[in-house]
C-alpha cells in the first residue's frame, strides 16, 4: 500500500534524531564508555518485546481467543480482508472490557493477533467494524510493531542514561573538563526529546494505518464514522491508567485514556478530528 505523506522518510528522520541524542549523551557521560552497555540493554529489551509483543498486549487486556461460532462477524470480515491483501488470517481475540477499542499485534503477518473489546463490538455496526479491522490489519502488514519496538527501546536507553546523569552528576570529573551544567541540561532535555520522537513515530503509524486500511476496505467513511464514535466512547468509558495498559496503549486504534490540555500534546495518537478529516478527503468529501 502506498503512502501520500512520505512517512517512511519522516520515520527515518525521527530515528536519526533519537540516535543523535543518544550520541550526544555518550559524549557527556563517562567519555562514552557506558553507552554500549545501555545500547545492549536496549537491543535485548527490543528483541524480547518484539518477539513477545502479541502475548504482552493480549495478557494486559485479559483477552481470550474466540471461535467463528462466537464471533461470526469478526471472522467474516477479517477473512475477507486478509484474502484481499493476500495475507494469512491472524488469530482473533476479544477483551472483556466495556472500554471501546481494538488493536493488532505480532511480529509479522504469520504471527499476528487482532483483538476487539466487548465495548467496541457493542458500539459499532458491521460496516464500521470492518473499517476498524482494516486499520488494524494494516498495522501488521506495515510492520509497525518493529518500528514502535525500536523507537521505544532507543527512547528507553536515552531516558535511562539521562536519569543516571542526574544521579551521578554527569559521569565526568571536573579535572577532565566535565561540564555539570551540560550534563544537567542533557539529563532534562534528552528524555523529553526521546518521548517526543517516540510519540511522533506512533502518530505517523496511525495516519498510515488509517489511509491503508481505508484503501483495503474501499470505504474510508466507514472508518471515519467508527473514529467519531470511538472519540466519544473512549472518553465516557476510558481504561484505567495501569502500568501494563499504558505500555500497550500505543497499539490501540484510539487513545484509551481520558485526557486533555497538556496531556493531548503527549498523546500517542493523532487528534481524532484530523484523522476523520483525512478520511473524508480520501472519500472526496470536504471536512465537516
Amino acid at each position: 500500500m502506498g503512502h501520500q505523506h512520505y512517512n517512511g522518510l519522516k520515520t527515518a528522520a525521527l530515528f536519526g534524531v533519537l540516535w543523535a541524542v543518544l550520541l550526544a549523551l555518550g559524549t557527556v557521560i563517562g567519555n562514552g564508555r557506558l553507552i554500549w552497555v545501555f545500547a545492549l540493554v536496549g537491543v535485548l529489551t527490543t528483541a524480547y518485546s518484539y518477539w513477545n509483543s502479541d502475548k504482552i498486549a493480549i495478557r494486559a487486556m485479559h483477552a481470550q481467543p474466540v471461535s467463528e461460532l462466537e464471533q461470526p462477524a469478526m471472522y467474516r470480515i477479517v477473512r475477507e480482508l486478509s484474502t484481499a491483501a493476500r495475507q494469512p488470517m491472524p488469530r482473533l481475540y476479544v477483551s472483556p472490557t466495556a472500554a471501546p477499542n481494538a488493536f493488532a499485534t505480532g511480529r509479522n503477518p504469520r504471527n499476528a493477533a487482532v483483538c476487539c473489546t466487548d465495548g467496541i463490538l457493542a458500539l459499532l455496526d458491521e460496516r464500521e467494524l470492518r473499517g476498524v479491522l482494516g486499520h488494524e490489519l494494516m498495522h501488521v502488514y506495515n510492520r509497525d510493531i518493529l518500528t514502535s519496538s525500536v523507537a521505544a527501546a532507543v527512547a528507553g536507553v536515552i531516558t535511562s542514561i539521562a536519569q543516571m546523569m542526574l544521579i551521578f552528576g554527569g559521569g565526568n570529573d571536573r579535572d577532565r573538563g566535565g561540564n555539570p551544567l551540560a550534563a544537567l541540561a542533557m539529563a532534562i532535555l534528552a528524555p523529553l526529546a526521546a518521548m517526543l520522537v517516540q510519540l511522533a513515530v506512533s502518530r505517523t503509524r496511525e495516519y498510515d494505518a488509517d489511509e491503508d486500511g481505508a484503501r483495503l476496505t474501499g470505504d474510508p467513511l466507514a472508518l471515519a464514522s467508527a473514529l467519531r464514535k470511538l472519540e466519544l466512547g473512549t472518553q465516557v468509558r476510558p481504561l484505567p491508567q495501569d502500568r501494563e495498559l499504558v505500555d500497550v496503549s500505543h497499539l490501540m486504534i484510539a487513545n484509551p485514556f481520558r485526557g486533555g490540555g497538556v496531556g493531548r500534546i503527549f498523546a500517542t495518537h493523532p487528534p481524532m478530528p484530523d484523522r476523520i478529516a483525512r478520511l473524508q478527503r480520501m472519500a472526496g468529501l470536504p471536512p465537516a
